[in-house]
C-alpha cells in the first residue's frame, strides 16, 4: 500500500472519529457534567489547532496560532464543523500531492520558538498519531460519566466502511 493510500485511509479515520466524539460530546448534558465536557472540547480543540498549525507548516504559510489551543472553546456543533473543515483540507491536500512531495523535509517554527523539519507525511503522521492519543483522553473522561463512548478504531473504521471486508475472499 502507499503511502499516499494509508494516509488517506488514516485521515478518513480521523475524520469519522472527530464526528463520533463531537456528536457525542453534543448530546453530553452541559450542566450535569460540565467539567467533563469543557476538558473534553478543549482537548479536542488542541487537536484542531494543532492540524491548524501544521497546514501551515505543510503549506509554508502563517498559521496565526501563538499557542497549541485558543483562549475560548467552541461549542461541540462549532468544533464539528471546524474538525470536519480541516478533515476534508487534509484529504485534499493529501490527495493534490505527489510521493517525491510528500517525502520532501519541510523546515518550520513551533509555536515555542524552536525550529523543526519535518517530510510532508511525517508531518501528517504526526497529526493522526496526535489525534489519536487525544481522543484517547477523551474516551477515558467520558467514561468516567458512563457516557457511550463512539468507535474509534481503525480497523472498526475499515469494516463500517467497507462491509465487504467482512466476507473473507
Amino acid at each position: 500500500m502507499s503511502t499516499t493510500a494509508i494516509l488517506t485511509n488514516l485521515l478518513r479515520h480521523q475524520a469519522w472519529a472527530h464526528d463520533g466524539f463531537l456528536k457525542i460530546l453534543a448530546e453530553t448534558d452541559a450542566e450535569a457534567h460540565a467539567e467533563v465536557r469543557h476538558t473534553a472540547l478543549r482537548i479536542l480543540n488542541h487537536c484542531y489547532v494543532v492540524n491548524q498549525i501544521f497546514a501551515g507548516h505543510l503549506t509554508g504559510r502563517p498559521h496565526g496560532y501563538a499557542e497549541n489551543n485558543t483562549i475560548e472553546t467552541p461549542t461541540p456543533d462549532a468544533l464539528r464543523a471546524a474538525h470536519a473543515a480541516s478533515d476534508r483540507w487534509l484529504l485534499e491536500y493529501v490527495a493534490s500531492m505527489t510521493p517525491e512531495q510528500l517525502s520532501e523535509r519541510v523546515p518550520f517554527t513551533f509555536t515555542d520558538g524552536d525550529r523543526g523539519a519535518m517530510t510532508r507525511e511525517e508531518m501528517l503522521f504526526h497529526l493522526v498519531t496526535h489525534g489519536s492519543y487525544h481522543r484517547g483522553e477523551v474516551g477515558r473522561l467520558l467514561k468516567q460519566i458512563s457516557s457511550p463512548l463512539p468507535w474509534d478504531t481503525f480497523a472498526v473504521f475499515l469494516h463500517q466502511d467497507e462491509p465487504a471486508r467482512r466476507e473473507h475472499g
